[in-house]
C-alpha cells in the first residue's frame, strides 16, 4: 500500500516542481527590476522637469511591477506548503488509516487555485513591463522610406 500512495503523492510533487521553476523565473524578473528602481532612485534625485516626470513615471511602472512578483512569489510559496500539505496527508492517511483523501483533496485544490492565481498576477507583471517597453512612433519614423 505504500508503493500507492507514493505513487499518488507524484503528482502533486510534480506540480511542486514546476512551482520552483516559476519561482526561479519570478525572483530573476525581481532582481532586474529592483536593479532598476535603484537606478531610477539615483536618476530621480539628479532629475527636473519633464525628465524627472518621465523618471517617477518609470517608478510608479517599477514599483507595481515589484508589487505584483512580489504578490506572485508569496502565492506561490503558499501553495508550495499547500501541495507539500497535501503529500504529507496521503501518507498520513495510509499510516493511520484514516479517511483524508477529501481533506488532501481540498488542499491539493487550493495550492492549485493559489497557483493559477499567481500566474495570473505574473501575466499582469509581464503586460506592464511589455506596455512600458513599447517604443513610442516618433522614435520609429514611420513617414521616412529607408
Amino acid at each position: 500500500m505504500i508503493a500507492q500512495t507514493i505513487q499518488l503523492a507524484l503528482a502533486p510533487v510534480f506540480v511542486l516542481v514546476a512551482i520552483g521553476n516559476i519561482m526561479n523565473i519570478l525572483t530573476s524578473r525581481l532582481a532586474r527590476v529592483v536593479d532598476r528602481s535603484r537606478e531610477l532612485r539615483r536618476q530621480h534625485a539628479a532629475t527636473e522637469g519633464a525628465e524627472h516626470d518621465m523618471v517617477v513615471l518609470e517608478i510608479r511602472i517599477v514599483a507595481r511591477r515589484i508589487h505584483l512578483v512580489g504578490r506572485a512569489l508569496r502565492l506561490l510559496v503558499l501553495s508550495g506548503l499547500s501541495i507539500g500539505l497535501t503529500v504529507g496527508l496521503l501518507f498520513v492517511e495510509e499510516m493511520a488509516g484514516a479517511s483524508l483523501q477529501p481533506v488532501a483533496a481540498g488542499t491539493f485544490i487550493v495550492a492549485i487555485g493559489m497557483l493559477m492565481w499567481a500566474l495570473l498576477l505574473f501575466l499582469r507583471e509581464t503586460q506592464i513591463a511589455a506596455e512600458s517597453l513599447r517604443i513610442p512612433e516618433t522614435f520609429l519614423e514611420l513617414d521616412r522610406k529607408l
